[in-house]
């Protein structure tokens, strides 16, 4: 990194937008959600299929509108590879959903991130999903 852009700059900047797109994403927020794209920004999500651009990723993210209270639980969140202008990250994604009887974690997973700075704020360029899934239990011997 040159100038006088810390990484302890660049991994906050980081950090508050994926604050900023869990937020609205768990909102509904569908503009607040691709603004943290950077206009040619894309994401994959198994099951869901790859979005690029703003317009693709406000149609994906509008059909993707929570139908009851959700949380992303955002955490662990390692930031590598960062420049003045670029920063890969890797989170850990709980995902849980509110339901008749309570919170239940709906899925498991990691995003990988990959987001560059314009005009000073941090967006998303690539951003990938990887959900873990459950084992299933074996028959004992």
């Amino acid at each position: 990194m040159g100038g006088t852009t810390t990484f302890a700059d660049v991994a906050e900047g980081v950090r508050a937008t994926l604050a900023a797109y869990t937020q609205a994403l768990d909102d509904g927020r569908t503009d607040d959600v691709v603004a943290t794209f950077c206009p040619d920004g894309a994401i994959e999500i198994p099951g869901l299929g790859t979005h690029e651009g703003h317009e693709a990723l406000r149609t994906a993210f509008d059909s993707w509108k929570p139908r009851r209270p959700q949380r992303h639980l955002v955490l662990n969140t390692l930031v590598t590879d960062c420049s003045d202008d670029q920063a890969k990250a890797t989170s850990d994604v709980i995902f849980t959903v509110l339901s008749d009887t309570g919170w239940a974690i709906a899925l498991v997973g990691r995003y990988q991130d990959v987001l560059h700075r314009h005009d000073g704020e941090w967006r998303f360029h690539w951003r990938a999903a990887a959900f873990v899934q459950p084992e299933v239990p074996r028959e004992p011997r």
